[in-house]
């Protein structure tokens, strides 16, 4: 099966789908992979790379399509590029088919089956494949650069021979991957930021970055929505929400605005008064351009300067770090197509998987999208019937709750016990005294901790120790004066420093746990 990886030919556009690394990878899988000429050459990758790990090179876009059973894009196939896709072939890239119900009647009408990967479903397992938030991650970081770029000034505060200089005060709207990022980048250059989602489980992830979460509430509406994302508000809502932001803004130098839908229209929650407002010489990032925008005064794909204030529009920000943005895309992609390319079985979709179902538009020219939504998880309870307990044969005994072989060997253990009690000389009965009584109180005295308090290593561990504590303990009781009566100190010091290794290393146990408790602790 041939995989081809087309040059982008949309505007702005650097990214590759494929690197050469995971051209390797995908000859492993058993796939033979077509590169268009130049492909990666706005992401440094060179033809000359590709070969190397294996790859073909197509001389152009009709040499490359029409020979791909399997196409892997960044961008929508845009121009004629639908028109170029062979037959029954397969398409992966972002599709978004919402917003582009036209391109998705094309391909549908070329017999293929189209994958998204802005489909990917927000759940554990498909954390691998989820290319909206590596992309988001790298988009949140460039607009921190961005901003810092036309903002002109120190973002942390400093003090010099001259005078002070106050830090730069950041705005972030919108606490997703993207906003998250943003206030990791502006926080590491040292300034202020503050956090403004609806989506109150937002304030824990701002407040661990170093961020300061701004609250907001209106009349019991939240903006969570499904899968993590926030949802669609009422307008008196939106018209508090923009009420509450327009305050935050004027006090603000730099306003990064990450707030999205999906599948929807950017919301506007910078109004052009509240632009108005800001002082002289901000910057505003609108992350949301390429989806109207989260200001009213942006243009889409052009940096303006209105009423004093820089507004960024620009929607090419993971293709202005492409190397990087390529690499992790690829990953992505790969790791998506590896899911559906199982052992001496080649590449084969499966509906009934979860992942494979949430990314599927088309199948053979049939529309799939929009998947089915998962049945909701039940109140409560067990989901199934309790297993009966086997029963034993007729006739056949039941078995015993305890083995006679334990049983034995308990008994035999008394004896021998009893015996050294009765034979034994009285230096060794006290040792073995010293022994058992160890073992009974220092495993029960530190076993018995609330299990909170404990991971299971160190519960061991400790109750190990526990036992050398309380055998060094009735050692320094009993033989401390005598050994100093004989003229011989080696019990003592023994006892001692069994008492000081095994209280230091309980000690440690305890903190070493609590350390670990508290990274789960709000």
């Amino acid at each position: 099966m041939k995989v081809g990886i087309p040059k982008e030919i949309y505007p702005h556009e650097r990214r590759v789908a494929a690197t050469p690394d995971t051209v390797q990878k995908m000859k492993k899988l058993g796939y033979d992979v077509v590169v268009e000429s130049g492909a990666g050459d706005a992401s440094n990758f060179a033809d000359g790379a590709y070969v190397e790990a294996g790859a073909t090179i197509a001389p152009d876009a009709a040499a490359l399509w029409g020979q791909a059973d399997l196409v892997l894009k960044v961008r929508p196939p845009v121009g004629n590029e639908a028109d170029l896709l062979k037959e029954g072939a397969t398409l992966i890239g972002f599709i978004w088919p919402a917003q582009n119900k036209d391109l998705v009647t094309r391909l549908a009408a070329r017999k293929a089956t189209v994958l998204a990967m802005d489909a990917v479903p927000r759940i554990t397992r498909a954390q691998r494949m989820d290319a909206l938030s590596a992309m988001a991650n790298i988009a949140g970081y460039r607009a921190v650069i961005e901003a810092a770029n036309s903002f002109g000034r120190f973002f942390g505060g400093q003090v010099t021979a001259a005078g002070r200089m106050k830090p730069a005060q950041v705005l972030v709207l919108g606490a997703g991957v993207a906003g998250l990022a943003a206030v990791a980048a502006a926080r590491a250059l040292g300034a202020q930021v503050r956090a403004f989602d609806t989506r109150p489980a937002a304030r824990e992830q701002v407040e661990s970055l170093g961020g300061t979460f701004i609250p907001f509430e209106f009349q019991g509406e939240s903006g969570e929505g499904a899968g993590g994302y926030a949802k669609e508000m009422s307008d008196a809502y939106l018209a508090a929400e923009q009420a509450l932001i327009a305050q935050h803004a004027k006090q603000s130098d730099i306003v990064i605005s990450t707030a999205l839908i999906p599948g929807k229209p950017a919301p506007q929650l910078i109004t052009s008064g509240a632009v108005v407002a800001m002082p002289h010489g901000s910057v505003i990032v609108d992350m949301a351009a390429e989806q109207g925008g989260n200001c009213a005064l942006t243009e889409r794909d052009r940096v303006v300067e209105k009423f004093g204030v820089t507004i960024i529009g620009l929607t090419d920000l993971p293709s202005r770090m492409a190397h990087q943005s390529s690499e992790l895309y690829a990953a992505t992609v790969f790791n998506l197509l590896k899911e559906m390319t199982p052992p001496e079985k080649g590449f084969t979709l499966n509906v009934d998987d979860e992942i494979q179902r949430g990314v599927l538009v088309l199948k053979d020219g049939e529309l799939m999208w929009p998947p089915p939504k998962p049945p909701a998880p039940r109140a409560g309870g067990p989901t199934a019937p309790p297993k009966p307990e086997p029963r034993p044969a007729h006739g056949a005994p039941a078995p015993a709750k305890s083995s006679l072989g334990a049983r034995l060997a308990l008994a035999a253990l008394a004896v021998v016990f009893a015996a050294a009690g009765i034979f034994g000389p009285p230096e060794f009965v006290q040792h073995l005294t010293v022994f058992l009584l160890a073992c009974v109180v220092g495993w029960h005295v530190i076993w018995n901790v609330t299990p909170a308090l404990h991971t299971p290593l160190m519960s061991v561990t400790n109750a190990i120790s526990g036992i050398i504590l309380i055998g060094g303990m009735v050692v320094l009781l009993a033989s401390g004066v005598r050994a100093f009566e004989s003229g011989g100190a080696g019990a003592l010091v023994l006892g001692g420093v069994a008492i000081l290794v095994a209280s230091i290393n309980v000690a440690g146990g305890f903190l070493v746990t609590q350390r670990m408790l508290r990274m789960f602790r709000k």
